[in-house]
Parts: C-alpha cells; sequence; structure tokens
C-alpha cells in the first residue's frame, strides 16, 4: 500500500464533487479526472494555486497536447475509458501551461461565424444585384471593345476599354482595391508579371489597378467563349494549349515574342484558381519566358479575391482587396535550365508577400 504523502489531494479516495466543495482547496486548480485518471498522480493533475481562481474556462486536450503537458496526462489521455480529459483553466493559468493549453483557451473565445441571416442577405444581393450588374457591365464594355477591335490592330483601345471594365466590376462588388509596392511598377518597361489566382475577380483587378498596357498568358480553351474569346482574340492576348508539350512550348515562344515586341506580360503560373485559397505548384512557364527574353520576373499578390468569390460559388462578400507587388527578380547569366530554380524563388515571393499583408 503506498503512503499518502502530505500537502497531496488523494484523487483515488476523493470523488470530483469533493474536492470542489472543500473548504482547503478554495484557490486550487479544479481538475476533474475519471475513475482511471484518478489514479494517476503527477503535476498535471494535483497543481496549487496559490492567486484567487479566476473566471474558468474548460479544455479539451488532445492526444498530442497531452503529451505536452507530462507522461501521465498523456497516458490518461491515451486510455480508453475516458477519450478526453476535462481541465478547467483561466486564460492566465492557460499560458502558464504552454502553447497548446493557451491556444486552446484562445480559440474557445473567438468570435463567431457571420450569422446565417447576413449569409442569406448577400446570397440574395448576389443573385437580385451583383450578378445582374456585373453580367451587364461585361456584356456593354464587351460590345464596346469588339467594335474599337474593327480598326485597332494594336489592342490599345480595348486595353483601355479593359481598365474601365474592371474597375466597374470592383464598384458593382463595393471592393475597393488598395495597390501596394506601386513604385516598382515603373522600373522596368518590360517584365513578365506572375501573381496567384484565388478567383474569377482576379482578372478585374488586375486591369483595373496595373497602370500600364500589357497582355495577358491564358488558355486556349478561354478563346472558344463567345465575345470572351473575340476579345482575347482581336486584343491580341497570348494564349497556351497544353494538351502536348509541342503546342505548349509554341505558346510559350509566342508569349516571349510579346515581350520582344515592348509589351510586358501578366500570368497565373498556377495554371488555374486555388480551391483552398493557398499558393499552389508553380508552373516553370513564366520563368521560361522571362529568362529566353532576358526580363525580370516581378512577383504579386493578390489578396481578399478568394474571400471576396471563391471557386464554385456565386454569390459574393464585398471586402477591401489588396494587390501588392514585390521586388523584380533579375533573370541576368540566367540559362532555361535555370527555369525550375527561378520557379522556386518566385514560389517563395509570393508566398512572402500574401503572408506579410494579409
Amino acid at each position: 500500500m503506498t503512503e499518502e504523502q502530505p500537502g497531496k489531494a488523494n484523487l483515488s479516495q476523493e470523488s470530483p464533487q469533493a474536492l470542489q466543495d472543500s473548504p482547503s482547496h478554495p484557490t486550487h486548480q479544479t481538475v476533474i479526472p475519471s475513475e482511471a485518471e484518478g489514479r494517476i498522480e503527477g503535476p498535471a493533475f494535483a497543481v496549487a494555486r496559490s492567486s484567487p481562481t479566476p473566471p474558468k474556462k474548460t479544455v479539451i486536450l488532445s492526444e498530442g497536447e497531452a503529451a505536452a503537458e507530462g507522461p501521465a496526462v498523456a497516458f490518461a489521455r491515451s486510455s480508453s475509458t475516458p477519450p478526453q480529459k476535462t481541465v478547467i483553466l483561466s486564460e492566465g493559468e492557460a499560458a502558464a501551461e504552454g502553447p497548446a493549453v493557451a491556444l486552446a483557451v484562445a480559440s474557445s473565445s473567438s468570435p463567431p461565424p457571420p450569422t446565417q441571416k447576413r449569409s442569406f442577405t448577400l446570397r440574395w444581393l448576389t443573385y437580385l444585384v451583383f450578378i445582374p450588374l456585373m453580367a451587364a457591365s461585361t456584356t456593354f464594355f464587351g460590345c464596346i471593345s469588339l467594335l474599337c477591335g474593327l480598326w485597332d490592330t494594336s489592342g490599345r483601345q480595348q486595353h483601355f476599354i479593359a481598365r474601365i471594365w474592371g474597375k466597374s466590376l470592383l464598384i458593382i462588388t463595393l471592393s475597393p482595391v488598395e495597390l501596394i509596392g506601386a513604385e516598382k511598377l515603373r522600373l522596368h518597361q518590360q517584365a513578365v508579371y506572375a501573381s496567384n489566382h484565388l478567383s474569377y475577380m482576379d482578372t478585374p483587378v488586375l486591369f483595373a489597378k496595373l497602370p500600364f498596357q500589357f497582355r495577358i498568358f491564358a488558355k486556349s480553351s478561354l478563346w472558344k467563349i463567345p465575345f470572351i474569346g473575340w476579345y482575347l482574340n482581336r486584343s491580341g492576348q497570348v494564349p497556351i494549349d497544353q494538351k502536348s508539350s509541342r503546342t505548349a512550348i509554341a505558346g510559350l515562344l509566342k508569349g516571349v515574342g510579346t515581350i520582344k515586341s515592348g509589351l510586358p506580360l501578366v500570368l497565373f503560373p498556377e495554371g488555374g484558381r486555388a480551391e483552398d485559397g493557398q499558393l499552389q505548384t508553380l508552373m516553370p512557364g513564366c520563368a521560361f519566358m522571362a529568362i529566353r527574353a532576358g526580363v525580370p520576373l516581378i512577383p504579386i499578390a493578390l489578396i481578399g479575391t478568394y474571400e471576396l468569390l471563391p471557386i464554385h460559388t456565386y454569390h459574393l462578400h464585398p471586402r477591401p482587396l489588396k494587390l501588392v507587388v514585390g521586388d523584380p527578380i533579375p533573370t541576368n547569366h540566367l540559362t532555361t535550365r535555370d527555369a525550375d530554380a527561378l520557379t522556386d524563388q518566385l514560389y517563395q515571393a509570393i508566398s512572402t508577400l500574401y503572408t506579410q499583408h494579409s
């Protein structure tokens, strides 16, 4: 038989209710163990508190968090009965216990998600107001652009109309854009601009906020869509067909030709919109074109467009947006064999911009 040590609560003999009601423990941390956990003695189960007891919070520890607390708690957490350990802690006590517990306590006080009423209102505003106005703006400016294409073989007038179209969509969706790093846009007349791709609203943001003529590099399938395809073809945008390596290389070389003609190129190196709002693996095509054309590669981070209009959804959540321009990445003395390494550098640059300004 084990002798009970002075000053330590015998949890196997006293019930949880007795521990809470005992006048000899008015300032202690209250632990509600199971029968199996009550037999285990350790610092995680009996901690004397000398300060007055503040308001308490309930924390449910996972197996990883219990392991961080100590072997006694880890053993009790991994037992089949009970599956969880309930501890009453204040925020100050949670911080003293460690980062895992503090994070659990902090998460319990996080604000609730938007109410269903607000979501319902935004959904119907999208269906009845936002989408009809966006469709009307796209149709109106698309028709004007097509008319201009009859005589504007350079695509400059059509680009100007596309800028107005992009600004109109941002006004309709109540989403102002803050341009950060605008001074870096004038450092190089010719460059390849690579941006993350989060939403259908990315293209209007780029047209509205980049203050110069440029051409976009996009999937050839877009050229088959009425009005959109006609505009892309008449305004001199660059298609790429990735069905085979031969057609893909042909598209990349056409992009190099556009850059050498004096126009910057803007593209989404992820190849499509991100499903979860996180930066996906980048394709090396943008690095290849920058190296072949001998121009810098400039990272761009779009922030907020995923929350505004996520993929596979059709209702908007108006919010402020950001377009962040990073430092140019030089391609001097690089060969096409360095395309993969340059792509990795671009990934890190876009990821850093997104993290710093989110």
